[in-house]
């Protein structure tokens, strides 16, 4: 297996805690992601999206096409890039409540999509809104009051044409017993 390092923008803003570093290796290791999906999420292990790169401030996860991703259209089914979409977005809000005191419930609460181009091979769905996510449970803690944030995920072809985009909001809440 392969060792990861935090990417070049994390060595510019911070240097990552010994956890920071467990959490995204968890995710970027194939054995160890595909195992959470089996257990956790069945689709995502059978459609074959993967967590490519992870730090505090982006993550890139991919989908490919094929048989099991495919729709009648010959295209990328537009579930399976909701999923990776999805996962560019939620593996984020999942670190940035990572062992949060007070701890902060997350769930996602609204979806817009637009597809300005059929996906016919692998799509690779780019988010960079770490760090809205990160400043959205800080204040979720401060205040105990319900946030939302919106961030925003493209999907890419091979070639760099835009398939896909994706806006998701994120609730935070700080726990009354966490």
């Amino acid at each position: 297996m392969e060792t990861l390092t935090a990417t070049p923008q994390q060595t510019k803003t911070e240097a990552l805690q010994p956890w920071e570093q467990q959490f995204i290796n968890r995710l970027k290791s194939p054995f160890t992601f595909r195992l959470y999906l089996l257990a956790k999420l069945p689709l995502g292990f059978f459609s074959g999206m993967r967590v490519r790169e992870m730090s505090k401030q982006h993550c890139v996860a991919t989908v490919p096409y094929g048989w099991m991703t495919r729709n009648p259209f010959k295209s990328t089914y537009f579930a399976a890039l909701s999923m990776a979409a999805e996962l560019s977005t939620g593996t984020l809000a999942l670190f940035a409540v990572e062992k949060t005191k007070p701890s902060v419930a997350v769930i996602i609460i609204g979806m817009e999509a637009e597809f300005p181009k059929r996906a016919v091979n692998v799509t690779t769905f780019t988010c960079a809104d770490g760090d809205k996510l990160f400043a959205g449970v800080k204040e979720a803690q401060a205040t105990g009051e319900q946030v939302l944030v919106t961030v925003d995920t493209i999907g890419r072809a091979e070639d760099g044409t835009e398939v896909a985009r994706f806006k998701f909001t994120w609730s935070f809440k700080r726990r009354r017993n966490g």
